[in-house]
């Protein structure tokens, strides 16, 4: 399994306007790529002083997938031109960790 992990920040202003986005829009795209191997996308937000952190979790069976999903350049950020426009930065490369070990205690 592998783990795609990216981080994006907004104003507060901007933070209902970019979730919404993410959540009509950007995740039903990476969802309509069909890509063999996507497992599921997490999303997280953690609201401070100035700003505030987005950060999402892509599941992978593997890097072919992830390759399929990013291209061989597969580091680069994936961010469309609308999410563009309310962040005030992001990640230019996402983090990729090969998951080694986990214990699933809802089963």
């Amino acid at each position: 399994m592998i783990i795609r992990i990216w981080h994006g920040w907004t104003t507060h202003e901007n933070a209902g306007i970019y979730e919404n986005l993410l959540k009509t829009e950007v995740f039903p795209s990476i969802e309509n790529k069909k890509v063999k191997g996507y497992r599921k996308i997490n999303l997280l937000k953690r609201v401070m002083k100035d700003e505030v952190e987005f950060i999402t979790i892509m599941l992978f069976d593997n890097i072919q997938a992830v390759k399929e999903f990013a291209g061989d350049d597969y580091e680069r950020s994936y961010v469309p031109d609308k999410a563009r426009t309310v962040l005030l930065r992001f990640d230019q490369k996402a983090q990729h960790y090969e998951m080694i070990h986990e214990i699933d205690y809802t089963n």
